[in-house]
């Protein structure tokens, strides 16, 4: 997972979390993890009006990174998350890790990896 962020960070994306849990625990994880330094902000909903996948929340995010909602790209591994950041306006990949169908109720996203290894060619 750290070269994939890296590869990530490399190919010019700036990384940024948007978590509905404490940025504080995102902290750690992604400090543990070695790859802390690859992120630009860690945003929490905790700052946001409202939990995702509400609309709101990613336009904080959108508001935070001084940039347009349609610029970003929401990674994520639950559908409910990409649904949500469709709806907002964001594009969206779907790391799907075990294979799993991606609920036909919900929109669909723009990208699907199987894991984060492939996000980079996958978003060039």
């Amino acid at each position: 997972m750290a070269d994939a962020v890296r590869s990530l960070r490399a190919a010019g994306h700036r990384l940024v979390t948007l978590t509905n849990g404490s940025a504080k625990v995102a902290e750690k994880l992604l400090d543990a993890a070695g790859i802390l330094g690859e992120f630009e902000m860690l945003l929490s909903v905790e700052d946001a009006p409202n939990w995702k996948p509400h609309p709101s929340s990613y336009a904080f995010a959108a508001q935070a990174c001084a940039t347009r909602q349609d610029q970003m790209v929401l990674v994520a591994v639950h559908p409910w998350d990409i649904h949500g950041a469709a709806r907002a306006g964001l594009r969206t990949a779907w790391v799907n890790r075990d294979g799993a169908a991606y609920p036909g109720y919900f929109a669909s996203p723009d990208v699907v990896v199987s894991s984060l290894a492939e996000l980079e060619a996958a978003l060039r």
